[in-house]
């Protein structure tokens, strides 16, 4: 799976894919695989600049249904699995997602915790499309500040 991987993102390195390989980029992040997306949103708007919106609207786009595709698998697996068995943390974690519902996919742009959360919203049955809605708006905020910090940390063009 390695080689396909790097074949795939070497593939979706050339220019004249942008907005595409950005939404791929993005939707393959969201889910449980080891990916960053901001690199490549921050690198299209760097080249061309007059694509921040579509680029961050694109990335929100992408890594909304990588977040779907995760909130589906862990459906599936609640299905297989009857019961969440394990220590007390997964226990409070999972209250405390009962507690807050739909709303804690808002988290879902964390590092690290937040494709995880997708697949146990989708494991706890929450809503789907309430858990979508709340995925979106955290994910294009996230997009919307990592892309603004980078410009403004890194100002001038790269030379091509």
């Amino acid at each position: 799976m390695e080689i396909w991987m790097h074949q795939l993102l070497q593939w979706l390195a050339l220019p004249q894919f942008g907005l595409s390989t950005v939404l791929v980029v993005s939707f393959i992040s969201a889910t449980l695989l080891p990916l960053g997306s901001e690199p490549a949103v921050f690198g299209l708007v760097k080249l061309n600049p007059d694509l921040f919106w579509p680029a961050i609207l694109v990335a929100t786009v992408g890594n909304t249904l990588g977040g779907a595709v995760s909130w589906w698998m862990g459906l599936g697996a609640h299905k297989v699995v009857d019961k969440a068995r394990g220590s007390a943390t997964e226990v409070r974690a999972l209250q405390w997602l009962r507690r807050f519902g739909a709303r804690a996919c808002l988290l879902s742009w964390l590092p690290v915790v937040g494709d995880p959360l997708c697949a146990v919203a989708g494991w706890l049955k929450l809503p789907f499309w309430p858990c979508l809605a709340y995925m979106a708006v955290g994910k294009f905020l996230r997009y919307l500040a990592m892309t603004s910090a980078l410009l403004y940390a890194l100002p001038g063009h790269l030379a091509v």
